[in-house]
């Protein structure tokens, strides 16, 4: 066996990594666990918006990792809805960098961290470096865990953060 086949992943493999990466991506676009859909209305949701074909049972069974034979035009579906390149679903370096981004929309849904964020805008670099080290005490305080640097590309966080807000309807000021 060569060192290319070795560092390939099996089908099983992909098809965790898909049910993982889509089980992550309908938490994100909806975090309340007692307001998200089921399968069937959320395959109906993808279907409506973006015209591919996809069944409640057969997300089901890919976001369970119960099916393992994706088709490129699925995958692409999938993509299209969520807002994430279809590389998402197989890449670790594209996977990485979409996480971040959606840790960091996650993170702008609540009002207080939107607010501080707007406030800390045009203070000093040195300031802000204060700022930044506090934040990161507090957190030790409160055993959460570090955060790392979000991606300055902020593509695919807007894009779930856009189907969240259309599905919501008109926001209101916070």
């Amino acid at each position: 066996m060569t060192d290319s086949q070795r560092q390939q992943p099996s089908n099983r493999q992909l098809a965790g990594k898909i049910s993982e990466r889509l089980t992550h991506l309908i938490a994100a676009l909806y975090p309340d666990e007692r307001t998200r859909p089921g399968y069937a209305r959320l395959a109906k949701e993808i279907r409506e918006t973006t015209g591919g074909k996809l069944s409640g049972t057969y997300l089901w069974e890919l976001a369970t990792g119960k099916k393992h034979n994706v088709t490129v035009e699925q995958l692409g579906v999938l993509a299209e809805y969520f807002g994430v390149p279809p590389e998402y679903f197989f890449n670790e370096e594209v996977a990485d960098r979409v996480n971040a981004q959606l840790r960091l929309a996650t993170a702008l849904r609540d009002a207080k961290v939107r607010s501080l964020a707007l406030r800390a805008e045009g203070l000093s670099s040195e300031t802000l470096d204060a700022l930044l080290a506090m934040v990161d005490e507090a957190r030790k305080l409160h055993r959460l865990p570090s955060v790392d640097e979000p991606a300055q590309d902020n593509g695919a966080a807007d894009a779930v953060t856009d189907r969240r807000d259309e599905m919501a309807g008109p926001s209101r000021p916070t």
